[in-house]
């Protein structure tokens, strides 16, 4: 049978009964199989012969047939909002002849309701009348759902522009000019009314010519940059209001561009910023005052400390020549030690507003070095223990084992800052008290020295006001010496040196002050072997790994490598495979899946963290634990280590320890 759904009036007649079947049943499967409803209306009985799937779809049966095939009850069907529109298009089909063309909904057997297309025609006699009208019906269900949901983005954008007092402005190259809306005006201070936004002028010229003088080439830069579509259009400026004023505009948009690059069409937002930018004026204007302020008071002070110096050298000076006088008797000795002793603490307190004012100026700056705390610890110690005797306070430390740790930090500033912390915990300490010094090892390679006392601690109800300058807690009330900034030096002192100073205090209990400090890897060999001298040999980790274990080692310095594979071959349980450059290694990694891989940064042609990248983003190996080693060794160094993403951050000279103890981890 042909392919041809078409045919002629002349082979129609020349088919036999047989051949009309067949044509009859093969139109019949292809109106059932479309799902369209195909039907034809005899306007003489009233009756809707229907074809095709389409009410079965709606899931009709044939119990139906009969009711939809009457065409005085179809519209029972026909949702109610919809029916009136209905009908009226097909009076206006038999009136104008012209083709039917509506849509409504129609209920489904379950109640709900579905969109249908309608288009017919109509066969009419010699008079014009309509006998009868053919048509098609098809469900256009999801294309009014998406014109709906079109119809809500519309609608919530325009909400969310209006709510947001934001001004639209468009350009369309084939219409020529921009198009700015009212509210663009109104952010100028015009409404619709006015002459400037009704009269037909080039709207972007007119624009531009209330944009300051200052900003009119960025603005006119900005935009041409965009239509050549090399950077983006997000720009700050100002324009005059129409009362003169100056106001700020930030206009944002986006150019969409042919095929051949040229911009067809462009659109954008301004936003009012009038007022955060008066806002920022003031911020920065009352910051330059504080600032300015606080420079002056910082350079009074310092100046005043130096002019003080003069005279109270004289004091000091002569004071201490008394001392040599034998012949001086012992009440106007104990005078002049009386006078002695309050030059010192009017020198202390100079000291300690001259580096207050130094810290705030910004003239004070830090040197930032490995340095060995319990060094400093001693030293603080020998200065202190004259005080602590003279008190009747015990002075103790507990290193932890830490005895050569180092911290970055600048040696004179930590003494300075742990000084204070041991002479205040003596000062306001008990008769009889404790003072203990403790070291300890916290997360993020961090090291805490802690200074606790047991005096009578601090109040809950002041302990915000600790670290206020010249606050003494009322402690100038007591014989206890002081100027009150020594906590305020110790803490910016601490904070210059990547640190940080807290505390803890129960009242009639004591306090607890610590600071915390990185950690570092870095160190003198000649200073460690003066200061602690090793009293026992290098013992060796144990590795409690059940083998085979296969590591992937890239590397490119040959003694590097002899290095592992000397350390290696010391544990048999342990298989060693080296890659000299990255892409190497990710290739060995990808084929031979080793257990762990222990990765360089320093590496030819890609670096370790690329390489790392990579590995972690490979589904083939992103599982292998990577462990990092590399001579990059400064506090930074590590800490991006550890962000990149590797299980262990090992440095050079490598702790083999350190190494063991980490392969115990993973491979145990």
């Amino acid at each position: 049978m042909s392919n041809r759904i078409t045919i002629s009036d002349e082979e129609l007649g020349s088919m036999s009964s047989e051949q009309l079947r067949d044509l009859v049943a093969r139109y019949r499967r292809i109106f059932n199989g479309s799902g369209y409803g195909f039907w034809e209306w005899d306007l003489t009985t009233h009756r809707i012969d229907w074809s095709g799937g389409f009410w079965e779809s709606l899931g009709y049966g044939a119990e139906d047939q009969r009711r939809v095939a009457d065409a005085h009850q179809l519209p029972d069907f026909i949702h109610p909002d919809d029916r009136e529109n209905m009908l009226e298009a097909v009076r206006q089909h038999l009136r104008s002849g012209e083709q039917l063309y509506t849509s409504y909904r129609i209920r489904t057997k379950e109640g709900g309701y579905v969109w249908t297309q309608v288009r017919a025609n109509s066969i009419r006699d010699q008079y014009g009348r309509a006998l009868y009208i053919s048509g098609v019906n098809f469900d256009i269900t999801e294309l009014k759902n998406v014109e709906a949901a079109l119809r809500e983005s519309e609608a919530r954008q325009a909400r969310i522009i209006q709510a947001s007092n934001d001004g639209i402005w468009e350009w369309y190259a084939d219409r020529g000019g921009f198009h700015f809306s009212n509210r663009c005006w109104e952010h100028l201070g015009y409404n619709e009314k006015d002459d400037l936004v009704n009269r037909g002028q080039n709207r972007l010229a007119v624009w531009r010519s209330h944009i300051h003088p200052q900003d009119l080439p960025k603005f006119d830069d900005t935009l041409a940059s965009h239509m050549r579509g090399s950077g983006p259009f997000d720009i700050e400026y100002r324009i005059f209001g129409k009362e003169g004023d100056v106001r700020w505009i930030r206009a944002r948009g986006r150019a969409s561009f042919d095929a051949t690059g040229k911009p067809v069409r462009m659109s954008g937002t301004n936003m009012d910023i009038t007022d955060v930018k008066r806002a920022e004026e003031r911020v920065m204007q009352a910051k330059e005052t504080a600032e300015k302020a606080n420079q002056a008071k910082s350079e009074f002070l310092s100046s005043m400390s130096h002019e003080l110096r003069t005279p109270l050298n004289a004091i000091m000076g002569y004071a201490q020549l008394f001392e040599y006088d034998v012949n001086l008797p012992q009440r106007h000795m104990d005078n002049v030690r009386e006078i002695y002793k309050a030059g010192q603490h009017l020198l202390q307190l100079i000291n300690d507003v001259l580096d207050l004012a130094k810290i705030e100026s910004g003239k004070m700056t830090v040197s930032l070095e490995p340095v060995l705390v319990s060094r400093v610890i001693a030293d603080c110690f020998t200065l202190v223990q004259p005080q602590a005797d003279a008190q009747g306070v015990k002075l103790d430390v507990s290193l932890n084992g830490l005895e050569s740790s180092y911290v970055v930090a600048d040696n004179v500033r930590l003494k300075q800052a742990l000084i204070n912390l041991i002479s205040n915990a003596v000062k306001y300490n008990k008769v009889g008290g404790e003072v203990v010094v403790r070291m300890t090892e916290h997360q993020d390679n961090q090291l805490r020295i802690s200074v606790r006392d047991t005096g009578q601690g601090i109040p809950a109800n002041r302990q915000d006001e600790v670290f206020q300058p010249f606050n003494r807690l009322n402690a100038e009330q007591s014989a206890v010496e002081g100027s009150g900034v020594g906590l305020v030096i110790t803490k910016q002192l601490v904070e210059m040196m990547a640190g940080k100073l807290s505390f803890e205090s129960v009242e009639g209990k004591g306090t607890e002050f610590w600071i915390d400090l990185p950690l570092s890897t870095e160190w003198n060999q000649d200073l460690l072997a003066v200061s602690e001298p090793r009293t026992n040999e290098f013992q060796a980790a144990e590795l409690n790994v059940e083998g085979p274990c296969r590591v992937l080692y890239v590397e490119d310095n040959p003694s590097n490598i002899r290095l592992l594979q000397q350390l290696f071959a010391r544990y048999p349980e342990l298989e060693l495979d080296v890659a000299e450059e990255a892409f190497l290694g990710i290739y060995k990694a990808r084929n031979d899946q080793p257990d762990v891989i222990i990765l360089d940064i320093n590496l030819p042609g890609m670096d370790g963290y690329e390489a790392l990248s990579v590995l972690k983003r490979d589904p083939i190996t992103a599982h292998i634990p990577v462990v990092g080693l590399s001579a990059n060794a400064m506090p930074y160094d590590i800490e991006r280590g550890k962000n990149a993403g590797f299980y262990d951050y090992l440095t050079k000279p490598v702790e083999i320890n350190h190494l063991i103890h980490t392969l115990n981890q993973l491979l145990a």
